[in-house]
């Protein structure tokens, strides 16, 4: 038996309980079996259940292994060069600010533009893009410098210097990711 969770365009959850030997929503094959079939589903009811918890949980867990990801593969810190403070800090603020902001985003960006066609896609990454990721980048990067102990006139430099680099690259990555963001993936799994 494999329980899908789905949510419909007016954000009610739909659970579909069906004998199936695979699942497109897994990704998996054979769906069922293993234990990261097992993993996938019990993570499933627990967003069925707890929705916003789990996605915050999630985002912090993510923005951590982000954190990690930056000093080992791109920093090459080494275990030991590996500042269990700074993870631990970036977790803070996905569980505290990334996650809440970004997923309340949603639901406010689901409110704006229903449906889910390809231009409905390319109309919320316009907003997203346009209004929220300025907004959000800017207060992400205020969050992280005074987390890292920086007065308000060094954090207001950092800003100046910084911010319009970080924009534009944002431009580089997160428009076509937000596009296949907001056509493929449901609601409550963003």
């Amino acid at each position: 038996m494999c329980v899908l969770y789905a949510q419909c365009g007016l954000g009610h959850y739909i659970v579909y309980n069906a004998a199936v030997t695979s699942c497109d929503l897994c990704l998996l094959s054979p769906c069922c079996s293993g234990i990261m079939a097992a993993l996938w589903h019990g993570y499933q009811r627990l967003l069925f259940r707890h929705p916003w918890k789990v996605q915050i949980i999630t985002a912090g867990s993510l923005v951590g292994l982000g954190d990690v990801i930056s000093q080992q593969l791109v920093e090459r810190r080494g275990v030991r060069g590996h500042s269990v403070e700074r993870t631990m800090k970036m977790m803070a603020v996905g569980f505290c600010f990334v996650g809440p902001v970004v997923g309340g985003w949603y639901k406010v960006l689901d409110g704006l533009v229903s449906g889910s066609s390809k231009s409905v896609a390319v109309k919320k990454m316009l907003l997203d893009q346009g209004g929220f990721a300025p907004c959000f980048l800017g207060g992400f990067l205020t969050i992280v410098g005074s987390l890292n102990g920086l007065s308000k006139e060094e954090i207001w430099d950092k800003l100046k210097r910084d911010y319009k680099d970080a924009l534009i690259t944002n431009y580089y990555i997160w428009p076509a990711v937000q596009i296949a963001n907001f056509y493929f993936i449901p609601l409550h799994h963003r």
